[in-house]
């Protein structure tokens, strides 16, 4: 069985995985937005930071990458997404549809936001976004440099996102 998997965040630049094919891709109907509250990752309990999901937005359109998980990979590729994504439940496993830039459409893993869940804060302002990025450390490192580096690859891969440039540099600012 093909794996493929949509990465619009982290897993832009840490797949964890073996990729076989990387594609840029679309997943109509949901947004790239820091709209989940991070206490294992990129914050603690006390202290929160954020991170991005996948929020649920018709007519919406987020740019990412379809990744497909080297073949003989998939058992231990799907294991290892469920660990790292599935630490607090905030994230839902769901089969979507994408369509790659070479014109196929596929079905993608993708995690997206729980918006029932305790740990969901879709709509904050961006000026609260980043003064909670920016004060942020969890078990993965710091806050920023989550930011920071899915903003550098988004902007490699020609992915133009005006808000995380904005949040970058307003971080930037407020951790100097």
């Amino acid at each position: 069985m093909t794996l493929w998997v949509f990465g619009y965040g982290s897993l832009l630049w840490n797949p964890g995985f073996p990729v076989a094919e990387s594609l840029r891709a679309t997943l109509p109907d949901y947004a790239r937005s820091f709209c989940m509250s991070s206490i294992h990752h990129r914050g603690t309990p006390e202290k929160p930071g954020l991170v991005l999901a996948l929020d649920h937005h018709p007519g919406a359109v987020c740019d990412g990458l379809a990744l497909r998980a080297e073949s003989g990979s998939e058992d231990e590729t799907l294991a290892y997404l469920r660990e790292r994504e599935l630490v607090s439940s905030a994230y839902l496993e769901r089969r979507l549809r994408v369509d790659l830039i070479d014109g196929r459409r596929i079905e993608a893993l993708a995690y997206i936001i729980d918006p029932d869940h305790e740990q969901y804060c879709g709509g904050m302002p961006l000026e609260e976004q980043a003064r909670i990025i920016a004060g942020a450390h969890g078990g993965r490192g710091p806050n920023p440099e989550y930011l920071e580096n899915t903003a550098r690859h988004l902007e490699e891969l020609g992915i133009p996102d005006a808000e995380m440039h904005w949040l970058m540099s307003r971080v930037h600012e407020l951790t100097r």
